[in-house]
């Protein structure tokens, strides 16, 4: 409990508030009216009761200081963590760097988000890293509420330019798989004909490939480590983890690297049997053979989006298509593709008219007449 004295030594502020925080240590306030007096402590009782308590001196940490000890605490792969070390230093920390936490406030926020030199859809990523650090600090009661809450406080940021996906061709993918090295071809091959991401690709082992049942199974991805590495990380949320059907081109594709490759290794791998790295795949042998291709550009994650618009021209519910990709949910799905579903105009015309001229039968039962 918390309680309010007066001390009679001609101080301004002669009434002092005292109160023990959640660890026991003693806490103290001074003011200069005792009905303030009375309302700061009924308000720390208050919190203190309900353990929304916050030591108004853990709030003067500055947000770097705060932000680095987070950081260093996140279970981040190793791209993750380079990439968030990036935003905080060359986005964030010049400007709210050496504030204090508490003094931050959400007219600044917004003022450093209107502020960042970058493309929108590079200002949500920055943004998000920030916002999850004021997050934290809330959780740990280090400030009472976030400056960066976008509904709590309309933080506005830039709009995203939405941008259609447009597919390959049937003939660009031919192409490109044809001006592939042969012992990568079936790289393209498996990400145009079942849609895994590129970490996934190069994360398959025989015992994914099941040539009696038709499927590939996707449990594992390789992302690229420190120091030129490559490392096996777990894949990028639940449904990501999936077995696809897949037609024979695929399996035909793969049965070489079947046939070479021994249970527990990679299906595509280097000269020293370790799994593929991204970067050194796309330089070397992706970009040369989409040039010689003629659809220099085009990126490896473009075979997905091949992969979706088959699924999508062949008739397939967004649901199914949802789960071969392996998204989050169908609105994912809906958001990157939602344009290449056929037009229901003429089959909402075709059914009213239908119904209308008689040709199925009504809705509604008989009345006996």
């Amino acid at each position: 409990m918390a309680s309010v004295e007066k001390r009679d030594d001609g101080r301004p502020k002669p009434w002092l508030v005292r109160w023990r925080d959640e660890a026991g240590k003693q806490r103290k306030k001074s003011f200069a009216r005792k009905v303030d007096a009375d309302r700061f402590r009924s308000e720390v009782e208050h919190k203190l009761n309900v353990g929304e308590y916050v030591d108004p001196k853990l709030g003067r940490q500055t947000f770097r200081a705060y932000a680095e000890t987070w950081r260093a605490g996140q279970p981040h792969r190793h791209n993750t963590a380079a990439r968030t070390k990036s935003q905080l230093e060359t986005h964030a920390y010049p400007v709210l760097g050496s504030r204090p936490l508490a003094a931050i406030r959400p007219s600044e926020i917004q003022a450093w988000a209107t502020g960042l030199k970058l493309a929108p859809s590079s200002v949500r990523p920055v943004y998000s890293t920030v916002r999850a650090v004021f997050a934290a600090a809330v959780r740990d009661r280090l400030i009472v509420r976030s400056p960066a809450d976008r509904k709590l406080n309309r933080i506005a940021l830039p709009e995203i330019p939405r941008r259609q996906v447009v597919p390959l061709t049937v003939e660009q993918v031919a192409a490109i798989l044809a001006a592939l090295p042969p012992a990568y071809a079936a790289t393209a091959g498996v990400a145009a004909g079942a849609g895994p991401r590129q970490g996934e690709v190069f994360g398959l082992r025989p015992e994914d490939v099941d040539l009696t049942a038709k499927t590939v199974t996707i449990d594992r991805q390789v992302q690229p480590g420190p120091d030129g590495t490559v490392q096996e990380c777990d894949l990028k949320n639940r449904p990501s983890y999936r077995t696809v059907p897949v037609g024979q081109v695929v399996l035909d594709a793969l049965a070489r690297h079947l046939d070479d490759t021994k249970p527990g290794q990679w299906l595509f791998r280097t000269a020293d049997g370790k799994p593929l790295h991204r970067s050194r795949y796309n330089e070397s042998i992706w970009r040369p053979a989409v040039k010689a291709a003629g659809v220099e550009g085009a990126t490896f994650h473009d075979l997905r989006h091949f992969y979706a618009s088959a699924l999508i021209r062949a008739g397939l519910s967004v649901k199914v298509v949802s789960s071969r990709l392996g998204h989050g949910n169908a609105a994912e799905t809906l958001n990157t593709y939602s344009h290449l579903w056929p037009d229901d105009e003429d089959r909402t015309r075709q059914a009213i008219d239908d119904v209308l001229t008689g040709h199925v039968p009504h809705m509604r039962p008989s009345d006996g007449k």
